[in-house]
C-alpha cells in the first residue's frame, strides 16, 4: 500500500466490551518520516493513559420530536424543584453539624480549665468512657452525619456489600478512586481517616478543621519533605487501637471508573492487614467521576445536585495479608486485581501521577531534532 516511499504499518485495536471481542484493524501510511510519525500516530491510537481521565456522560437519547419536551420537563424538575429542595436539606445539615460540633471542637478544645473539669463527666449511654473519648465518638458521629446529608443532597442511592468496617489496630482500607465524593459514601458509614490531596478554598477549610479532627493527613504531591512525613503518620496512626481506621486511595489520583491505575506502594508497606473496598458508580443518571483539570469540586457537587441522582454500589472485601516472599509491590497489584475485578474496571500498567507531569525540554528539543532531520532528508531525496 502507498507509493515509492512510503511505508506502512498495521495496528490492531482490541475492541471494548459489547464488540464481541473482534479486533479493528488499521494500516497507517507514512512517507520519508515514518521514523517519526510512526510512534506519534501509533501513540495516539492505543492510547490507553489518557482514556482513564475523560469523563463518560451518558449517550444522548432526546433528540427526536417525541422525547425532547419530556427531556425539558425533567430539566425543568430538577433544576427548579429538586436542585433547591436538595441545597435546603443540605444547608439544614450544616445547621445541625455546626451547632453541635462547633462547642465540641473549639470550646472544649480550646479551654483547657473547662476540659480538665469535664475530664470525668461521664455520659449514661457511655457510661465508663472518659470525656476526651466521648468527644471523639461524638465528632465521629457529627462528621458521619454531615456526609449523610451530603448524599441526601445528590439522591445518593448506596448499596453496601459486606461488614461494615470495624476499629482495629494494624488494618488499612484501601479503594478505587473516581471523585472525592468517594470519601464523602465512605464515611457516612464510617469515620474513616483518609490520606489525602491538601485543596484551596473551603475544601481546604474543611480540612484543616472538620476532617482533622477525626484523624485524617493531608500532602501536596509537589513536596518531597511532605511524603516522609505522611509516612510517618501512617505508621503511627495504623498502630493506634483508638484512632479511626485509615483509608487509602492508592491510586493518587481520580480515575473515571472504567479504569485502574498502578496503586503505589506506600499502603502496603505497613505490615498492616490490608481490607480492599471496590467503588462502582451507574452512570444511569450522571458520570460521577471528578476532572480536577476541568472541573472545580464546587462545580462538580453542582452538577451532582442536579442531576437526577448517584446510583453506586460499595463492596468491602475480604482482608489480605502479605504473603510470604511477596513483595510490596506484588501486594499492591494483588490487591489491585482483587478491586478491578470486583468493580469491573480495565488495568492499565501506568502511573497515575504522570498526569500532573509535563516532557522535560531536552526530550522534547530531542524530538524536535529528529523531526526536522527527517523533513531535510525528504526534501532531499524529492530533489534527487
Amino acid at each position: 500500500m502507498g507509493g515509492p516511499g512510503f511505508e506502512h504499518e498495521e495496528v490492531y485495536l482490541g475492541a471494548d466490551k459489547g464488540a464481541n471481542g473482534h479486533l479493528t484493524r488499521i494500516i497507517l501510511v507514512y512517507g520519508h518520516d515514518a521514523g517519526v510519525r510512526a510512534p506519534g500516530s501509533v501513540s495516539i491510537l492505543l492510547d490507553s493513559f489518557t482514556r482513564c481521565f475523560k469523563s463518560n456522560p451518558p449517550e444522548p437519547w432526546n433528540w427526536n420530536v417525541y422525547l425532547f419536551p419530556l427531556w425539558c420537563c425533567g430539566v425543568v424538575f430538577r433544576y427548579l424543584i429538586l436542585f433547591p429542595m436538595r441545597a435546603l436539606v443540605l444547608t439544614i445539615g450544616w445547621i445541625i453539624f455546626l451547632s453541635c460540633f462547633i462547642p465540641v471542637h473549639f470550646l472544649l478544645k480550646g479551654n483547657d480549665n473547662l476540659r480538665k473539669k469535664m475530664e470525668w463527666v461521664y455520659i449514661p449511654y457511655l457510661r465508663g468512657k472518659k470525656n476526651f473519648e466521648v468527644l471523639k465518638w461524638q465528632i465521629r458521629a457529627l462528621v458521619e452525619l454531615i456526609c449523610s446529608f451530603f448524599v441526601a443532597s445528590w439522591t445518593g442511592v448506596v448499596k453496601y456489600h459486606g461488614p461494615r468496617p470495624s476499629m482495629r489496630p494494624k488494618q488499612v482500607f484501601v479503594a478505587n478512586h473516581t471523585s472525592m465524593i468517594d470519601f464523602i459514601i465512605l464515611e457516612q458509614m464510617t469515620a474513616f481517616a483518609v490520606i489525602m490531596q491538601k485543596h484551596p478554598g473551603w475544601v481546604g477549610l474543611l480540612q484543616s478543621t472538620i476532617l482533622e479532627s477525626v484523624g485524617c493527613i493531608w500532602f501536596n504531591r509537589s513536596e518531597a519533605k511532605d511524603r516522609e512525613i505522611v509516612t510517618r503518620k501512617l505508621r503511627e496512626h495504623s498502630q493506634g487501637a483508638d484512632n479511626n481506621p485509615l483509608l487509602i486511595f492508592p491510586e493518587g489520583t481520580c480515575v473515571n471508573n472504567q479504569y485502574s491505575v498502578m496503586f503505589k506502594k506506600g499502603a502496603f508497606e505497613l505490615g498492616c492487614t490490608v481490607c480492599p473496598i471496590a467503588i462502582k458508580y451507574n452512570k444511569i443518571f450522571v458520570d460521577a467521576f471528578w476532572n480536577s483539570r476541568k472541573q472545580s469540586f464546587t462545580m462538580h457537587l453542582l452538577q451532582l445536585m442536579t442531576s437526577w441522582a448517584v446510583v453506586c454500589d460499595v463492596w468491602y472485601l475480604e482482608p489480605q495479608h502479605l504473603r510470604p516472599g511477596e513483595t510490596p509491590i506484588e501486594f499492591a497489584e494483588r490487591i489491585r486485581d482483587i478491586i478491578s475485578v470486583r468493580a469491573g474496571l480495565k488495568k492499565v500498567p501506568w502511573d497515575g501521577y504522570l498526569k500532573y507531569s509535563r516532557p522535560s525540554p531536552k526530550h522534547r528539543e530531542r524530538k524536535q531534532q529528529s523531526f526536522a532531520e527527517s523533513v531535510l532528508r525528504g526534501l532531499e531525496l524529492e530533489e534527487k
